[in-house]
């Protein structure tokens, strides 16, 4: 079994098909193909279903592409470290982020990373918590900015909280508490709510302020982007509770703050098994130290 197999099956996977993985990879369709089929010789069992219209992992390849992942991010994490040890970071940053990122100002951060660390492929994915918290901890990212409840603890990764904030109501001109500089969580809770995905982490930051009242919702518009809930609450279709630093960037709508307000900590995490040379060096860019190994808990 070598590397460049596992690596082959993985683009498969990831793409849906043997023409795209093979344009991935820069080789052959007929060279991928053949690989693919040696590796699945040797395992005894075929990793994908192959019809004219889409390819499809079989139980074999799903229990298989978890670990091929894990098995190529640790030889890459493995020529990063030797890099690392004569002075030299390069290997792969992945990192991930919140729409409603507001602790840093992550585009020149990356920006800035780049200039120093050349040698470093840089990637971003925009996502909500829980799944950035997820990917972190299967090693698919190296450090993701997350927005969480205040006494919120997540396991399997360390953290460091950047910034502590409050949540406020954002409502179109011609809403009726345009004009107020603030208002009650009860006057809110009256609103239809342009609000975030059931169960998600940035829904729970209003959730448990309105729970703490005796207060419920009603949430027929469900976003999973900040630009989304904007829109539609441009459109008259409700209201939107985002973080305050954040909320002046939405243009075109009015901020309302809200008493009792709910509150959120905006954290970047990083594995809890010890972070990469490129992931420490943006950390340290950040001004925040990676300690020791840990499988959880925060960071000081």
């Amino acid at each position: 079994m070598e590397l460049q197999q596992m690596r082959y099956v993985v683009a498969v996977a990831e793409t849906g098909g043997f023409t795209r993985a093979a344009e991935r990879c820069h080789v052959v369709q007929s060279a991928l193909s053949h690989q693919i089929a040696r590796l699945e010789k040797e395992l005894g069992a075929r990793l994908f279903d192959r019809t004219s219209r889409r390819v499809r992992l079989t139980a074999a390849g799903e229990a298989f592409v978890p670990v091929a992942r894990q098995a190529l991010q640790a030889a890459e994490r493995a020529r990063a470290e030797v890099e690392a040890v004569t002075g030299e970071v390069s290997g792969r940053l992945a990192v991930g982020a919140i729409s409603t990122v507001g602790a840093v100002d992550l585009a020149r951060e990356l920006g800035a990373f780049r200039t120093t660390y050349p040698k470093v492929r840089i990637s971003l994915q925009m996502e909500m918590s829980d799944p950035l918290l997820e990917r972190v901890r299967e090693g698919v990212l190296d450090v993701a900015f997350v927005g969480l409840v205040p006494g919120a603890r997540p396991v399997g990764v360390r953290e460091k909280v950047l910034a502590r904030g409050e949540l406020v109501a954002v409502v179109p001109p011609e809403h009726p508490l345009a004009g107020r500089g603030w208002t009650t969580l009860a006057r809110v809770a009256r609103e239809t709510f342009v609000d975030w995905t059931e169960g998600s982490a940035a829904r729970r930051q209003r959730e448990e302020a309105f729970r703490a009242a005796g207060l419920t919702a009603e949430v027929p518009f469900e976003v999973t982007t900040v630009e989304f809930m904007a829109e539609l609450v441009r459109a008259g279709l409700g209201i939107g509770m985002v973080p305050e630093a954040f909320a002046g960037r939405l243009t075109g709508l009015r901020t309302v703050r809200v008493r009792p307000a709910p509150e959120r900590t905006e954290r970047v995490v990083w594995s809890g098994l010890g972070p990469s040379p490129a992931a420490v060096a943006f950390l340290a860019g950040l001004g925040v130290e990676t300690g020791g190994r840990s499988g959880g808990g925060a960071a000081s």
